[in-house]
Order: structure tokens, then sequence, then C-alpha cells
């Protein structure tokens, strides 16, 4: 990563719909070098995709909470299974495998806190599950250009 890939993954962060020649001509390189860059950073995994945002509240998911679970037994196929599952609710935006006294937290986001309590009543019911904990998520801030360090 140089500074001209830096520039042009800083640049996609903040607009992915940046046309090729605007970002060429802001950095003042010629259209096909900058289409050539980020055909290079997609091709080395540097960029994976392109997304839309959505507004959580727009689409009536306004609670937002980080939901703790302990899973026993502690077994590899256990934590697949319960990851896969976890991974299609459709409440689920974010799923982490972590160290420590959990196994897993959910970063889900609900209607209200009805439906937040349904979700974790609902999740306790498996089996698997040794422990769960639920936080509400006052404020999320999220970074949204992510940059190599140096």
């Amino acid at each position: 990563m140089d500074e001209l890939d830096t520039a042009l993954l800083r640049m996609l962060q903040n607009d992915a719909r940046r046309t090729n020649r605007d970002m060429a001509a802001e950095l003042g390189i010629a259209p096909s070098t900058c289409l050539e860059r980020i055909r290079g950073l997609r091709d080395r995994g540097v960029i994976s995709g392109y997304h839309a945002e959505v507004d959580l509240k727009a689409i009536d998911r306004s609670t937002q909470a980080i939901i703790s679970i302990k899973l026993r037994p502690q077994a590899m196929a256990v934590a697949t299974a319960f990851q896969d599952y976890v991974n299609k609710l459709p409440q689920t935006l974010e799923l982490f495998m972590v160290s420590g006294a959990s196994d897993f937290l959910a970063h889900v986001a609900v209607k209200d806190t009805q439906a937040l309590r349904d979700l974790v009543l609902d999740l306790a019911k498996r089996q698997e599950i040794g422990d769960i904990r639920s936080s509400v998520v006052f404020e999320h801030h999220r970074r949204t250009t992510i940059m190599p360090l140096p």
C-alpha cells in the first residue's frame, strides 16, 4: 500500500459512488491509472465489496443490543452450529467469536425492548446456551474510514 492506494481507499470509503474520472482528477493521475489501482486493491483483497449503509431507525430497528453468550459444551461443532444459527437470524447485525467470559457477542437490532426480550428468551431456550446476558446500546459510533496502520 503506497500513498496513492491509501488515498483511493479513503476516497472510496467516504463515497463508493464517486466516479473513476472524479477521483483521478482529484489525485492528478490518469483515469486509466486510477482504474488499474482500484482493480489492484480489489484483486489483493484490500477492497472486499461495496455496500449501502442502512439507517436502522428508518427500517424500524432502532433498539440495538450486544448479547453475550456462553456455550456448553465448549466444542467446535457446537460453536459452529450456533454461529450458523445466529448469523441467519434477521436481527443479527454482527457476530463475534471471542475469548474470555463469553464465547460469542451478538450485535443485534430490533424494533423495541420487547422485541429484544423476546429474542433473548428465544435464544435462552437453546440447549447449548450456558449463560446469556444482554446490554442495550445507547449510542453506536462506527468508523467509516479504515486505513492501514503505519
